[in-house]
Formats: C-alpha cells, sequence, structure tokens
C-alpha cells in the first residue's frame, strides 16, 4: 500500500527520470495542498489510476473505446480514497477487461493532468492521473464491460504514429518504445 509521502517520493523520482514533461510539479502540488485528493468528491479535480496494459511480448497494448468520453484510452479510473494508485491501476485494469494474471511494473510510467466535462450533477473537474504500466501475463481474451464501447490490442509501433490518437497515448507509446531499446 503506497502511502502519500511515498507518492511523492514517486513523483521526484518521475521528475528525475522524466525532467522535460511539466506535468510533475502539479501533481505534487495538488498532492501537498488537497484534503482528499484521492476521492472523486473533491469537485475541483482528483488522482485517477491508469494502466499501460501491455500484451506479455510487450508488442501491443489494450485500449478500450471509453462509452461517456466516445474515446479510445487506457483502462483506468477513480482512486476512491485509495492513495496506493499503482493498486488502483491494477484494480481497473481487471475490472474494465476481465483479464487476470495481470503485473504491475514498479514505478510511475507516465503523468497526465486533463479535463473531464460536465456530466449530469458533476461539474467540469481535473483528473490527475498517475499511470502505471501492467503486463498481462496469460490469456489476452479481454471482456467488454458497461464502460466500453469496445476494446481492442493494438500495436504499440502504430500507436506511436498514429495521427488519430490521443495526444498522451502517443507519448505513452513512444515512452514504451524507447524503454524496450535500452
Amino acid at each position: 500500500m503506497m502511502s502519500v509521502p511515498a507518492l511523492a517520493d514517486a513523483f521526484r523520482h518521475y521528475a528525475a527520470t522524466w525532467p522535460h514533461e511539466p506535468e510533475v510539479q502539479r501533481f505534487t502540488d495538488w498532492l501537498a495542498i488537497m484534503d482528499r485528493p484521492f476521492h472523486r468528491e473533491t469537485l475541483e479535480g482528483h488522482f485517477t489510476g491508469s494502466a499501460w496494459l501491455v500484451s506479455a511480448d510487450g508488442e501491443r497494448v489494450l485500449l478500450m473505446h471509453h462509452r461517456k468520453l466516445g474515446r479510445w484510452l487506457q483502462p483506468g479510473g477513480h482512486a476512491d480514497g485509495d492513495a496506493d494508485l499503482a493498486g488502483v491501476a491494477l484494480r481497473e485494469a481487471e475490472e474494465e477487461t476481465g483479464l487476470r494474471d495481470l503485473a504491475v511494473v514498479p514505478g510511475i510510467f507516465d503523468l497526465d493532468a486533463h479535463r473531464i466535462p460536465a456530466r449530469g450533477h458533476e461539474p467540469e473537474h481535473w483528473h490527475f492521473d498517475v499511470r502505471y504500466v501492467v503486463v498481462a501475463r496469460g490469456s489476452e481474451d479481454f471482456a467488454i464491460n458497461e464502460e466500453s464501447l469496445a476494446m481492442a490490442w493494438r500495436p504499440v509501433s502504430e500507436l506511436a504514429i498514429d495521427a488519430t490518437a490521443e495526444t498522451s497515448l502517443r507519448r505513452m507509446a513512444g515512452k514504451w518504445l524507447a524503454s524496450r531499446k535500452g
């Protein structure tokens, strides 16, 4: 279980690893100033956890066509009070894909702050999304749930250059490909 101080340390490590990414300070500040940064009831914004869910061979990533947002995205969701965002990413990956035998790679893989549009009684707000690599070690037979319109395994190399893909997906694909060259 990750504590708030451990998450702050993880943000510092991420900043040292990816010094060109400007989002880290926003995440660090949000963690420091908000009373309940892991609760969706914090209406200005809150932390979420997501999974860069890769096949066992590392060649493909599983994406979902998000029902509410109408976009292809990685599995992920609200922390619901849990500061262990790697655990949140794993839980959401299992719930949203039906896959089991998943493993989280230690360390933050990516950070992305993005606005979520107002919907129903929820006002527009920020998601401070902390992303982790999650590896599918067993069956890759996914199950679509109510949060998805569709799911698909996509070659990471194709996603990295797909101009129609979300910017953050292309960034993660590029990071993943670079990490495998070393």
